[in-house]
């Protein structure tokens, strides 16, 4: 039975064959046999079979003409049913499968057998291992007969890891301007064991990374003026193995020339006619008797680069040339492209020449290849099903028939990932495709591949958090409205602490241009525990424009709500906390009524008098280059706004606030983030106090994790109940793994703090204890003593200081959910600092915390 059909075989067999019937002969002759060699040939050339020959015998027509019969004899090759990996506990078979995907190089099912594949394979998972540290790695493969069918075989490979080789100790010869320490810190790949290898890994000896460390060596030699630097190849020296025989132990010695070190004799620019050679000089700080620095030419290469790509020079590019004191005779260039290493020439070191004082010198001469302006002459988008060509267009700073702007196409690229209704771009030569326009002058087409993203959540469902509690929730909310870019929020939320109910949406570009427009309609009513019910009902309108770049957006929200509060609890009605704050009355919307009991003893009381009308006009500046909404790696988003209530309202307060967020990207796996957030605000006018739910807290998973919500803040001394402050701190820092696909690995370190008014901020805080005095001897047992005698009032007692900041540290698995687009968190923190805090049934604040939230910390 044959995997290939008949029709394929005969389209590699061109020799002819006579047709009698149509009167048709074909000499069997020198052509026809060179044909039929031909035929072997591409038959051959297929990899379809193990044995071909080619045999001809007489034959004789029905007219009596003696002619050839021709034989193909063909033994196809076997096919691959299985195909299995074995042997290694370390290396995966999944990532095998990824690894000879990127290589192009995968072993299909029912394909033929290749042996050069199957040695591709081979050499590749080897690699493999090796950089896992298994240096003596072997792979062998084996072929068997499977029972379904003629020619099918079980095709197995057999990993042979070996020890694994892990370096103990690097050491560096010949230098002497470096000590071994600093040079060791510039290798990344290859590193000497410490006390977190077991969680780091570092201590791997990667033999197919030590010329990328060997570079990382010779660029900092060079950055310090070392041109000539040179690292050879490793000796390594084999210490010891274990008793198991599964791990070896090993030296690395490593050679080094210094060479001479250089200053900048002189630095000139030559071949530039668009850009003067007094512009582009002082990109490359190269100073005249200055120490020569690598990084500074190449940052000068970057800058220059990014100067002619905004006006269309894509084909820019720069050959520095070098002539040294100490030698003569002018070297070889090496670097042909901008942004390249600088050139070192392979010569053997010099000794200086006679007569040259001072330390040697080089000089530098810059020639560069301007070549031609380029202008776009088409751009187009594949892959967006859903979001409209003029959606994305209008995120664009790069036009059809104008020049094409490198720097422009950077900046579109990172305001289309800001948006999130597509898969991160990375950029040309990726999945952006720049090809100059065929038959057509200095002009080029920009082709973008895009890769939809559910911007739309439907959501129907129950869940549990530490805001909520038990909750269900039906709400639909897109940020791509029918592809328009719009975005839409319908929310129906009902459950133990809190029910939700609104509706928002936002247009970004109101009447075709660049300007956001949008309203918000809210009615809530939230119950914060051991505390109070809140009850929201209003909404919000919000107007924006781009300032400056791009980047900068500035905001005007303006909002009118009525706040109810009810369910207070009755610590907070005692008469005695009443008296000593006497702002307590009004904050939480009492009224002159006072609390309302029940009956006596209820653990909750309703409160007479309470709403307040808040109407305030929100001007804020954002800043934010985050490169994605979700999951950002790279960037920063700085928020300045300013709450102003009063007019139209009968409560009054100014709420600045400042936050700073950035993000850095450390590889392809791990970024870190950190927020810094400043928030101060105070009544002014006819209002004496801040109502209690414009008042500041924190503690939470949105700003202080271990700690439950709305518990960090000042206090009443004497009963423990959190009374908010109007000033407070927060700092909050990640360390982000991406272990697989949607699921991360969040290191963090929250630490905050709330003061009021009259309290600054300070590192450490009183510790203090009450000391109830004993009752006065009463003359009539029937008499009462009033709250304000002060022979009943009880005396604090500072005993210490402890830490004004209140922190929290952890671990916390987010992973991302496509078909609801939120992140779900499971978080497990500690919280050193946090003496003082009591918890919502007014206990201290425990060590320990695990907590189940939906969304991100910032």
């Amino acid at each position: 039975m044959s995997l290939v059909d008949i029709q394929t075989y005969l389209y590699y067999i061109q020799t002819k064959s006579s047709r009698p019937s149509e009167g048709l002969w074909i000499r069997y002759n020198d052509e026809a046999e060179k044909s039929l060699i031909d035929d072997f040939k591409r038959l051959w050339g297929t990899n379809f079979l193990d044995n071909l020959s080619i045999e001809s015998f007489d034959y004789v027509f029905d007219n009596g003409v003696i002619g050839k019969l021709i034989v193909y004899n063909m033994e196809e090759r076997q096919r691959v049913k299985i195909v299995d990996y074995v042997g290694s506990k370390k290396l995966e078979s999944t990532k095998i499968d990824e690894k000879l995907k990127e290589n192009n190089a995968q072993v299909r099912l029912d394909t033929f057998i290749d042996p050069g594949l199957i040695r591709k394979v081979e050499g590749i998972v080897r690699d493999m291992l090796k950089e896992k540290g298994f240096q003596s790695a072997a792979v062998t493969h084996d072929i068997k007969e499977v029972p379904g069918g003629p020619k099918l075989v079980h095709l197995t490979f057999t990993l042979d890891e070996g020890p694994k080789v892990k370096i103990r100790q690097i050491e560096f010869i010949g230098n002497k301007a470096i000590d071994d320490s600093t040079l060791r810190h510039q290798m990344k790949e290859n590193r000497a064991q410490w006390w977190l290898s077991w969680i780091t890994g570092r201590g791997t000896y990667q033999e197919t990374k030590f010329e990328e460390d060997a570079e990382r060596v010779t660029e900092y030699y060079r950055n310090e003026g070392y041109v000539r630097a040179q690292v050879g190849e490793p000796e390594v020296k084999v210490l010891e193995d274990t008793s198991d025989k599964k791990t070896r132990y090993i030296e690395l010695r490593i050679p080094v020339t210094e060479g001479q070190r250089y200053v900048v004799g002189s630095f000139d620019v030559t071949g530039n006619t668009v850009v003067k050679s007094e512009l582009l000089a002082p990109l490359f700080k190269l100073k005249k008797g200055e120490y020569y620095s690598q990084k500074n030419v190449r940052k000068g290469f970057q800058k220059a680069q990014e100067i002619y790509g905004a006006a269309g020079y894509l084909e820019f590019s720069g050959n520095p040339d070098y002539k040294f004191s100490d030698e003569p005779v002018e070297p070889e260039s090496g670097t042909n492209r901008a942004g390249d290493a600088a050139p070192v020439p392979e010569a053997p070191l010099p000794t200086p020449a006679e007569g040259h004082k001072g330390p040697p010198s080089v000089d530098v001469t810059l020639r560069i290849q301007e070549g031609k302006q380029y202008f776009v002459n088409r751009i187009t988008f594949s892959g967006n099903t859903t979001t409209r060509d003029s959606v994305i267009r209008r995120e664009l700073r790069l036009y059809e028939d104008g020049v094409f702007n490198t720097e422009a196409l950077k900046f579109s690229i990172k305001r289309l990932n800001q948006l999130g209704y597509f898969k991160a771009l990375e950029g040309p030569g990726k999945d952006v495709n720049v090809d100059k326009t065929p038959n057509t002058d200095n002009k080029v087409d920009v082709r973008m591949k895009l890769e939809e993203q559910n911007r739309n959540q439907l959501t129907f469902g129950a869940g549990v958090s530490q805001f909520e509690g038990f909750f269900g929730q039906l709400s639909f909310q897109t940020s791509n409205f029918l592809g328009r870019g719009e975005s839409l929020t319908l929310s129906l939320q009902g459950g133990q602490r809190a029910q939700n109910y609104s509706l928002a949406f936002t247009e970004p570009f109101l009447f075709d241009r660049n300007i956001t427009g949008g309203f918000n309609l809210f009615r809530s009513n939230v119950r914060y525990i051991s505390q109070f019910t809140q009850q929201s009902t209003g909404g919000v309108v919000t107007f924006g424009f781009p300032l400056g770049n791009g980047f900068t957006r500035m905001f005007t929200n303006y909002s009118y709500e009525r706040v109810h509060v009810s369910e207070i609890n009755s610590a907070y009605c005692d008469p005695l906390l009443l008296a000593r704050n006497p702002f307590l009355r009004d904050s939480l919307l009492l009224g002159g009524t006072g609390c309302l009991t029940a009956t006596p003893g209820s653990t909750v009381e309703v409160a007479g008098g309470g709403e307040r009308r808040i109407s305030k006009v929100v001007p804020s500046i954002v800043h934010n280059t985050v490169d994605q909404p979700i999951f950002p790696t790279t960037g920063k988003r700085i928020t300045l706004s300013m709450d102003i209530a009063g007019l139209g309202g009968n409560t009054k307060f100014y709420k600045p606030t400042a936050e700073f967020v950035s993000f850095f990207k450390q590889n392809s796996r791990m970024s870190v983030g950190f927020r810094g957030q400043v928030v101060y605000v105070t009544p002014y006018g006819s209002s004496i106090d801040l109502p209690i739910f414009e008042k500041l807290f924190l503690g939470g998973e949105y700003t202080v994790r271990g700690f439950d919500l709305r518990t960090i803040g000042p206090q009443d001394p004497y009963t423990g109940l959190v009374l908010g402050g109007n000033k407070s701190l927060l700092f909050n820092g990640e360390q982000i793994i991406h272990i697989a696909g949607p699921v991360r690995l969040i290191l963090f370190y929250d630490a905050g703090q709330v003061r009021d008014m009259g309290q600054p901020f300070s590192w450490w805080e009183d510790i203090t204890h009450v000391i109830p005095l004993p009752t006065p001897l009463l003359t009539d047992p029937l008499a009462t003593i009033g709250i304000s005698d002060p022979l009943v009032k009880p005396v604090i007692v500072t005993t210490g200081k402890r830490s004004a900041f209140k922190t929290s540290t952890g671990a916390e698995i987010r992973f991302f959910m496509p078909v609801l687009n939120v992140p779900f968190r499971l978080i497990f923190a500690y919280n050193p600092q946090r003496d003082g805090v009591l918890n919502h049934n007014l206990q201290p604040q425990s060590a320990f915390q695990f907590r189940f939230a939906v969304g991100t910390t910032f």
